[in-house]
């Protein structure tokens, strides 16, 4: 019944982000961004409970919807003007915000729970908020829709491996005490479906980004259209530092449910438990896909 829920809800859900990632403006991409954010950090702060913690949620909530209210409205600029737009903004706001939720924890009767609670709002802010911030920034570069695609499929493409393959082929586990059921014959699977999948979409680029534009699922600025194939060797570290991220990603939020003792970060989505188990590799592999595409406008 669980699988059969997973399935349905990746049925409906894949879709609509595809959609999403393909056709919306990036103010409404920024806004969407947000409640993924916004949900993501709500099922955070209520886990720290678990660890004796009284969080900050409303000025976390603000703190974090003002970053993706900026994304939203900032004029849209050239790639590289955007790039560095958004560094600054990102910077200024991490190293703001341990200040933010400090100065918060000065209202505090307890002044002894004001740290706890400041280190998890600064937490929640770099560990959610600016990844998802780099996933709109990504949108942003050339062929940007077409990275975001890649990025996504990747991702999923890895999850559903690693689930399949531990579930009925796994043997050895890889992290017992933090995600009994991850196993290195999964991690394995995942690695060399992500290896494939970028290979395809690499070698594919072209036609794929035409299906899109002719389906009015892309704009053109968003797709690839460069005759020559993207070079086999930076295709393969690509997609391999984005699906071994992902299953960092995927370890990291396993460690923090583990010590709160729990199964699920929340309910919201049927099969897929919360909204942060469902992005925890996304979390981990959105910067890697950014860094390549700022580290290409540079060029």
């Amino acid at each position: 019944m669980n699988l059969l829920k997973r399935v349905l809800t990746a049925v409906v859900l894949i879709p609509l982000v595809l959609l999403l990632v393909l056709r919306a403006p990036i103010p409404v991409i920024a806004l969407a961004a947000a409640l993924v954010a916004l949900l993501a950090v709500q099922e955070l702060l209520r886990l720290s409970e678990a660890y004796s913690i009284r969080p900050f949620r409303w000025p976390t909530y603000l703190f974090v919807g003002l970053l993706f209210l900026f994304l939203a409205l900032r004029p849209a600029r050239q790639p590289l003007v955007a790039t560095a737009i958004f560094l600054y903004t990102m910077g200024f706001a991490a190293a703001l915000a341990p200040f933010v939720f400090l100065t918060a924890g000065m209202r505090r009767e307890d002044l002894k729970s004001g740290f706890p609670a400041a280190a998890v709002s600064v937490f929640a802010f770099a560990y959610i908020a600016l990844p998802l911030g780099f996933v709109v920034e990504i949108r942003e570069q050339w062929a940007g829709a077409f990275l975001l695609l890649y990025l996504l499929l990747l991702v999923w493409v890895g999850d559903v491996s690693a689930y399949f393959v531990g579930r009925f082929l796994g043997r050895h586990r890889m992290s017992p005490r933090i995600s009994p059921g991850k196993t290195w014959e999964g991690a394995l699977a995942s690695l060399v479906a992500s290896l494939v999948v970028g290979i395809l979409l690499s070698s594919y680029a072209l036609p794929i980004s035409s299906a899109l534009l002719n389906a009015h699922l892309m704009e053109r600025r968003d797709g690839y259209f460069a005759l020559e194939k993207p070079p086999l060797g930076p295709t393969l570290l690509l997609s391999a530092a984005v699906n071994l991220a992902a299953q960092l990603g995927d370890l990291v939020e396993s460690l923090i449910k583990r010590g709160a003792g729990v199964k699920d970060s929340g309910a919201i989505l049927p099969g897929h438990g919360g909204m942060l188990d469902r992005i925890d590799a996304l979390l981990f592999a959105a910067p890697v896909v950014w860094y390549y595409a700022a580290w290409r406008v540079l060029q």
